[in-house]
Parts: structure tokens; sequence; C-alpha cells
């Protein structure tokens, strides 16, 4: 019987669970079509399916909702890529450098627990309130918790593969080169994955200073016109959004280390 649970838990692939991933879907917008349909809550507060889906003819032709996401998409694309490439060389160096790691390691511990909203103003001060701003708060969004992660990699890499290139009289940088990054890029990618999604999160803080366009700004707009038919729409374009640099991110790991699918 245990198992049975374990080999139901541990496979949720197959068209099986892509027509049970639907029906789950459909059942959610049937609950969200039968609460609009006896008024429940109030259309004005919970829209119903139907005003949600005619938002989006105003939002492209009023709101410019295409501009307005390929510049959201664009932000988080820098933001995510310029968290990236800074997390990934600082997490080494503090990672494999005993001295760096007392220096710094529980400063970037605590860096995780700082309100990012309440360092817009800093943000502000130190970039201006042009597009660069933005770029670089959510860079810091992603980068406060990918850091940390980096740490955390090299820790768990195993002693069997340091033992082995020890053994074979491999020098410290080939130990590094050989093990360590492989090791660590190859599982860190399923953290970038999880943790850049962390940037639409403040996507409206980033994008309602000095509005210059994004579907943040655009949700924050739609939500003091209490238009929450739009913000609802919004919200669905983000959530595709979502899954699709989900399935990318998927796609680009497969191709790049396809020895952890097998």
């Amino acid at each position: 019987m245990i198992n049975q649970l374990l080999k139901l838990r541990g496979n949720t692939s197959g068209k099986f669970f892509t027509i049970i991933e639907l029906i789950g879907i459909g059942l959610l917008i049937g609950i969200w079509s039968l609460i609009s349909y006896f008024e429940l809550i109030p259309a004005s507060l919970f829209p119903p399916p139907w005003r949600v889906i005619g938002a989006f003819k105003e939002l492209h032709v009023d709101d410019a909702l295409v501009r307005n996401t390929i510049f959201s998409i664009r932000l988080n694309f820098i933001g995510y890529l310029e968290a990236v490439l800074i997390a990934l060389p600082l997490g080494f160096i503090i990672g494999l450098f005993p001295i760096f790691r007392g220096l710094f390691n529980r400063s970037i511990n605590a860096l995780r627990y700082v309100p990012l909203t309440a360092v817009t103003g800093l943000f502000i001060a130190w970039f201006g309130i042009e597009t660069n701003m933005k770029v670089q708060f959510l860079a810091f969004g992603i980068l406060v918790y990918l850091l940390p992660v980096v740490i955390q990699r090299i820790d768990e890499v195993e002693d069997v593969y340091l033992q082995t290139v020890f053994t074979l009289g491999a020098s410290k940088w080939q130990t590094i080169r050989t093990v360590f990054i492989p090791s660590v890029i190859s599982r860190i990618s399923d953290d970038i994955r999880v943790l850049v999604a962390i940037s639409w999160t403040y996507i409206i803080v980033a994008e309602m200073v000095n509005k210059t366009g994004g579907i943040g700004a655009m949700a924050y707009t739609a939500a003091r016109q209490s238009r929450i038919d739009k913000v609802f729409a919004i919200l669905v374009v983000i959530i595709l959004i979502g899954f699709i640099q989900d399935r990318l991110f998927v796609w680009i790991d497969k191709k790049m280390f396809p020895y952890k699918y097998t």
C-alpha cells in the first residue's frame, strides 16, 4: 500500500495527469462562474469570468496591453539576469573561501529579512525614477534570496566527489572547475526557475514609481479606478507569462542538464 502511494506521489507526468490538471482548471472556473451567477460575492468585488474576458478588448484597445506586457517582461528579464550574473560568482567566492564566508555570510542571510517594499525610497535616491531604478529594484529582490541558495548548494556538494578528485591529485582550481561548478549550476537552475517568479511579485511596486508603462502599473491604475475586471484580466496575463516562463526554463534545463531527467 505504501509503495503504491509513493508511486502515485512520485509520478505526475503523462496524458492522464494532463487531463486531471485540465479538469482541475475547469472546476475552478466552474466554481468561479457559480459564485458569480448566484451573486454570492458582489460583481464589483469579484467579477464573473465573462466580464474578465470582455475586459481584454478594452485593455488591448485603450491601455496598450501588448506593449505594456512586453515592457514588463523586459524589466523582469533584465532584472533576474543581472541578479543571476551577480549571485553566481559572488556565491562561489563566499561559499568556497572561508575568509569571505566569515566576513559576509551572516550579513547576506540577514538581507532576506529586509522588507523590499520599504527600500523603494532608497533605490529612487540611488538610481532615480527611470527604468534603471526598476531593474535594480527587481534584481535586488531576487538577489537577496538567490545568493544564500548558491552558498547552500555549495555546502550540499557530496564529499565523495571531493574525495575522488583529491585522490586523483586535482588542484583547488581543478576541483572547483570539475566538481563544484557543474554540481552547483545543475542544482541552482531549479532554484533560479523558482526564485525569478519573485520579480513578478514586486512588479507593481517597481512600475508604480513614475509610471512609464508595464502591466504592474496597469493593474495599480485599474484598481484605483475600481475596475476589478481589468485587474483580474491582468492577473490572468501574468499567470500565463509565468507558466510559459516556467516551461521555457524547464526546456532549457533539459537541454543543458539532460542527465537530471534520465
